[in-house]
């Protein structure tokens, strides 16, 4: 398949699809449905756990998400979403509310392994615990990783990602807006700005997208000629569109995610090409 030109920040892409540039007329289509997850996990044998709120958006058989901060939405947020138009939508005051709509449109109009023309690679993540599910899942992230590296920036702390770079003694400077430590005692840096800079790499979350940093993020990747890999929950079929300008490679995972099921659940990986 052609891969499709790329967009040079997110805003250029939401132009894109409120031009028809992309597909349908985003006039033309509504949200027949919104929701919000909310949900809590702590594995068993980990000492720390965490929350998550994602704002998922249907259009037709596509579900777009993003991740929202806790605490920060309310019922009236999914109100103003069901049956708006994916035009409207992309106007909303809310960047959470505008990402999962550019999410639900790009899954509608490029579904997954094809997304933004490119082909992915399915990837089962199942077992019996979700301990299990989460070491698989981060063995596929981390894999997405080049061989070699010094040092990961980790932007959005996962226990297992960390867990895993750690096997595979991979040197990281954990980022997190929520700061803290992680299950071995390290500092958590609340911003990039105070991590050290003698990373050769970056690991980051599509969570990015719902704060509007990641356009920062594929900046510093371009100008110090860095890989940046993605796992995208927030924005799985938007960060598609940046693959190979600045983006290295991404982890996308539809809804329902990993964590909200007991059984096999499907990811997507996407490299860039050689």
């Amino acid at each position: 398949m052609t891969v499709c030109a790329r967009p040079s920040s997110v805003a250029e892409l939401t132009e894109w699809a409120r031009s028809g540039r992309l597909g349908p007329d985003v006039a033309s289509l509504h949200a027949s449905t919104a929701f919000r997850t909310t949900y809590g996990t702590r594995h068993p044998g980990r000492t720390r756990g965490y929350r998550n709120e994602v704002l998922s958006i249907r259009l037709g058989a596509a579900v777009g998400s993003c991740g929202l901060e806790p605490s920060t939405a309310t019922a009236e947020l999914v109100d103003d979403c069901v049956a708006a138009s994916i035009a409207e939508l992309l106007e909303h005051p809310r960047a959470e509310v505008r990402i999962a709509a550019l999410d639900a449109y790009l899954m509608h109009v490029r579904p997954h392994p094809f997304a933004a023309g490119a082909t992915g690679e399915h990837v089962v993540i199942d077992g019996p615990t979700s301990l299990t599910k989460s070491r698989r899942r981060a063995s596929a992230v981390v894999g997405l990783l080049p061989k070699g590296l010094g040092k990961v920036l980790v932007v959005g702390v996962v226990g297992s990602l960390l867990a895993e770079l750690r096997s595979r003694a991979i040197e990281y400077l954990p980022c997190d807006l929520a700061g803290g430590i992680t299950e071995w005692g390290e500092p958590v840096y609340e911003s990039v700005a105070q991590a050290p800079a003698d990373y050769d790499a970056m690991l980051v979350t599509g969570m990015t997208l719902g704060n509007n940093s990641f356009d920062e993020f594929r900046a510093t990747a371009i100008d110090r000629d860095i890989p940046l890999a993605l796992f995208a929950q927030t924005g799985s079929a938007v960060l598609p569109w940046f693959l190979g300008a600045g983006v290295h490679a991404i982890c996308a995972e539809p809804y329902p995610f990993f964590s909200l099921d007991g059984g096999p659940s499907t990811i997507v990986t996407y490299r860039e090409l050689s």
